[in-house]
């Protein structure tokens, strides 16, 4: 008798616990929804134009644009399930604690189909601390193998692409993005570039976010002037390469990365680089880069923990610098510098530490710590420009801590300068070829 009477108040104690939250939850509200429209209210809730939780498309898009200088994505207690929406300026969208933005399962066909594009657009805030943006990643990769054993007909799967985003920020100006976890996209977790009639963005925060498991990048930067990303994480991207935590890839010499910063972020666990920097496509004629990571840490699932490549002869000027950041359990090199003329942009390591980088045993009698890699000697007469300052190395494989790819042991290597202290049991070396008497970089003991 007893424990029927604990199950029955326990089942009543739950059922009007669930009514009571129920009861607290925002309804459709036609009346705000028009007070909103008069410009009468200038906070809005997206509940007002309804929730469906199979589809509130619809009613989330209506919120953004109505024109409400705030938009309150409340929690739901259920995902507010998405097809593509576009965003809009002059807005501040919050997403509640524990509020689940997810991308409707067999929609984002279309290979640029994006949770969130913001294109154009000036002065928009998204915030979402403990909030998640997700993609169905699992899907789009399905759709691919179906399609590659030929079976797509059968199934109608994804047409493989690499640009569902979670979010796209295209030719914007003014873009805050804070607190928010992104993750499982079909692209990148955030992508940054110039868009119709504008080649760059211009002044992006982002602070705070954490993107994760994305297929492609955990976040691409294309072309923007002026970006501070802060306190954030950019972990477990796998899918197709680069596979990278970030990658910067200019398409053409037209765009820019300019007063670039990252400062106290975490690159972790992806399987490509931890951090890409690649500059084929700037040219001398191009903007000069500036790109900072300052007190970063990074590791990496299979590749390096940072790459800088393709800075040719004809490559644009500028700086790349490293500072106080530590690469710490690679599989891949920790640094590896390709590609890299003397007479481009010029990449600096100040106060850096590289700790158990290049684990691989595979190839632990070819791989370093830090990688020389001139890798197109016709693109870059002679391999240089490149600083390290107080930097460290610990490793403990009988090998140099610095070594040029022996394919290329011809190469002319010049302006390679600094000091790396090393800690290695079986002493130090260095492999940087037969035409390296113009490097002065010193390389020495821990004492």
């Amino acid at each position: 008798m007893r424990l029927s009477l604990i199950v029955i108040c326990s089942i009543c104690f739950t059922a009007n616990f669930a009514q009571a939250a129920e009861k607290t939850l925002p309804k459709k509200d036609p009346q705000a929804v028009k007070e909103v429209a008069d410009g009468k209210r200038d906070t809005a809730n997206a509940a007002w134009w309804g929730f469906d939780p199979e589809d509130s498309t619809d009613a989330l898009q209506a919120a953004i644009n109505s024109g409400a200088k705030k938009v309150i994505v409340p929690n739901m207690g259920r995902d507010w399930i998405v097809r593509p929406l576009d965003l809009t300026g002059d807005q501040e969208l919050f997403l509640e604690k524990g509020t689940n933005i997810t991308a409707k399962r067999g929609e984002y066909r279309g290979g640029g189909d994006s949770v969130f594009k913001a294109r154009g657009i000036k002065n928009l805030t998204i915030s979402g601390y403990g909030a998640t943006v997700r993609m169905q990643k699992e899907d789009y990769i399905v759709g691919v193998v179906l399609k590659n054993l030929g079976w797509h007909r059968w199934y109608g799967q994804y047409e493989k692409a690499e640009w569902r985003m979670a979010l796209s920020i295209r030719g914007c100006e003014n873009v805050k993005v804070y607190g928010i976890t992104l993750r499982d996209s079909g692209g990148d977790g955030i992508y940054i570039d110039g868009g119709s009639g504008k080649k760059t963005c211009k002044n992006i925060h982002i602070k705070d976010v954490n993107c994760d498991n994305n297929y492609r990048q955990g976040i691409s930067i294309i072309s923007v002037d002026g970006l501070l990303v802060e306190d954030s994480v950019f972990q477990n991207t796998w899918g197709t390469p680069p596979s990278s935590g970030v990658d910067f890839e200019p398409d053409g010499a037209d765009q820019v990365l300019k007063d670039i910063v990252f400062r106290n972020c975490k690159f972790l666990d992806n399987y490509g680089d931890g951090i890409e920097i690649f500059l084929a496509h700037l040219k001398k004629n191009s903007e000069d880069v500036s790109i900072l990571f300052e007190d970063c840490y990074v590791s990496s699932r299979r590749g390096p923990g940072i790459r800088v490549t393709k800075i040719h002869d004809d490559g644009p000027g500028g700086l790349v610098e490293f500072r106080n950041c530590t690469v710490e359990n690679t599989e891949a090199f920790g640094i590896k510098v390709q590609d890299k003329s003397t007479t481009g942009a010029r990449v600096r390591f100040v106060n850096c530490h590289v700790k158990n980088a290049a684990r691989d045993r595979n190839y632990a009698g070819l791989w370093t710590p830090i990688w020389i890699h001139p890798y197109r000697p016709k693109r870059v007469e002679v391999f240089g420009g490149v600083d390290f300052v107080g930097c460290t190395v610990e490793d403990d494989f009988d090998r140099p801590v610095i070594s040029l790819y022996e394919q290329y042991n011809q190469a002319k290597l010049a302006d390679i300068t600094g000091d790396i202290t090393v800690k290695n049991p079986h002493g130090v070396r260095t492999n940087l070829g037969q035409n390296a008497d113009e490097v002065t970089l010193q390389v020495k003991p821990a004492k």
